[in-house]
């Protein structure tokens, strides 16, 4: 589905020049579970955010189902990444005036639904991740696990093609990070959605079949 060739990205530091990825190539398959691990400034987010089309590459490409999306206009991206594209983050942004459904509607109204469409979608997103009963709570009222579970509910809305999670389980404990990623492989396997997370947690990593290693940029381990 995601095919990646010779991807380089550079970055331009007080005068000097990064390169955070060095020439990635990586193919991943629909409905696939991935886990890409390494140490900090491995590139691994920069990876996410690429693969995310949030950021730019310096070269290479990055073809979805065999098409460049980044060559498209700055519009069509938005578009693309809007209803194709699910994130979920070590933090869960999510906004404390409202409540779990409202939080989870959020991308619905930005992408075109109505109030009610969108609703009634955020109520069976939530319920997937175990929240049924939680709707009405705002996110002050939740703990840091449920609360990444209406930041996963989130991303599911549209029903993307695929989910990139960067340490999703970075401020949660071992059992509720463990009960996340569960989460992500129900999603896999119910809607082959693809999902890649990014992690530095070994424990994490070693939930996956799928593992992909970098280190300064480039992959060293693919299993």
């Amino acid at each position: 589905m995601i095919e990646i060739n010779n991807l380089t990205k550079k970055y331009k530091t007080n005068g000097s020049v990064v390169q955070a990825l060095a020439g990635i190539d990586l193919e991943i398959p629909q409905a696939s579970a991935i886990v890409v691990e390494g140490v900090s400034g491995s590139g691994k987010s920069t990876l996410l955010h690429l693969i995310g089309t949030l950021d730019k590459p310096s070269s290479g490409t990055i073809k979805y189902n065999g098409e460049e999306i980044l060559k498209k206009d700055d519009e069509s991206v938005a578009e693309f990444r809007n209803h194709e594209i699910g994130f979920v983050f070590q933090f869960h942004y999510l906004l404390n005036d409202f409540n779990a459904v409202e939080n989870v509607m959020m991308p619905g109204l930005i992408g075109g639904l109505n109030k009610k469409e969108s609703y009634d979608l955020s109520c069976e997103m939530l319920g997937k991740v175990g929240l049924s009963k939680r709707l009405s709570h705002r996110p002050g009222e939740l703990s840091g696990g449920e609360q990444q579970r209406v930041a996963i509910a989130r991303s599911l809305l549209l029903k993307p093609s695929v989910i990139l999670a960067d340490e999703p389980t970075g401020n949660l404990d071992h059992q509720t990070g463990s009960e996340i990623i569960e989460i992500f492989f129900k999603l896999n396997q119910e809607y082959d959605i693809t999902i890649m997370v990014v992690t530095h947690n070994t424990y994490v990593s070693s939930m996956f079949d799928k593992k992909i290693v970098l280190l300064d940029g480039q992959i060293v381990n693919e299993n």
